[in-house]
């Protein structure tokens, strides 16, 4: 049985009170695993197909699940939202672990999800969960709890920002008009930039998406293998962008059904 309900991030802090939480939280008496949903949405929107249902899907197999309603353009490109979806991301994660009694979690095995543009987003808590400037603690409550989490899984994920493959319409959403010549996108291109204690990762993506180059997926998993980092990729060969957890008919592409098993699977294996 799972209890759904909102909170803001933080009422009185300038950035993070521009953040909203769906707890979609298991209650059994037990301390359960939770993961930290990030749905895409080109940082422009936040879709909802990728939240909510995402959420039930993990509850459906014993983990609590937070959706994060983060900062998004909104279509104004006029200025940069950045950093305030990294820091209201890693907040969330570190407030989860703050509040792990409270709400019923296993505070060792928070996890991230993202999708599109919300699979950056999940990168960047990944590999820069170390980073001071986005590590915001207005009440100074947090300083000894980690943001890194425990594990993540990449949806179809905006990975690169550099390149031939990268997806320049998440970045000019993210960093604004001037996103063609800032070097926080260089700073932002996951695949060169992984931590050394990166979590455990699962990618999945497939051949057909037009909207993000499957290269992103393939760049991504070659070099969490050069630098040791425990992960599980999956490429379908059919499938357009924004599956979701394909629950809906037009989104069922034949063999990337599979990758909700593959993933609870992964999750069995490594603890979760």
């Amino acid at each position: 049985m799972s209890n759904e309900s909102s909170h803001k991030l933080h009422p009185d802090d300038l950035v993070l009170s521009q953040a909203r939480l769906g707890l979609h939280l298991l209650e059994d008496g037990e301390r359960f695993p939770c993961f930290l949903v990030l749905p895409g949405g080109g940082y422009e929107d936040v879709v909802h197909s990728e939240g909510p249902p995402v959420a039930a899907w993990l509850n459906s197999i014993g983990i609590s699940a937070v959706v994060l309603d983060y900062t998004v353009s909104r279509g104004n490109r006029n200025q940069t939202i950045y950093p305030a979806p990294q820091q209201q991301a890693l907040y969330t994660l570190r407030w989860l672990r703050q509040q792990a009694e409270n709400l019923n979690l296993d505070e060792s095995k928070i996890g991230v999800i993202g999708f599109s543009a919300g699979g950056h987003l999940a990168a960047c808590t990944a590999n820069g969960f170390d980073r001071e400037d986005w590590l915001l603690d207005p009440d100074q409550t947090l300083q000894t709890i980690p943001a890194r989490p425990d594990a993540c899984i990449l949806a179809y994920a905006v990975l690169n920002t550099q390149g031939p493959f990268a997806h320049r319409g998440s970045m000019h959403n993210l960093l604004g008009n001037g996103f063609a010549n800032s070097s926080i996108s260089e700073e932002l291109n996951w695949p060169e930039r992984i931590h050394s204690k990166a979590p455990d990762t699962f990618i999945w993506h497939t051949q057909e998406d037009a909207t993000v180059p499957v290269e992103n997926a393939y760049r991504m998993a070659l070099r969490l293998q050069e630098k040791g980092i425990p992960h599980e990729a999956h490429v379908f060969p059919k499938g357009s962008h924004g599956l979701g957890i394909c629950s809906l008919d037009f989104r069922r592409q034949g063999a990337v059904e599979q990758w909700r098993a593959l993933a609870e699977r992964w999750l069995r294996e490594i603890g979760f």
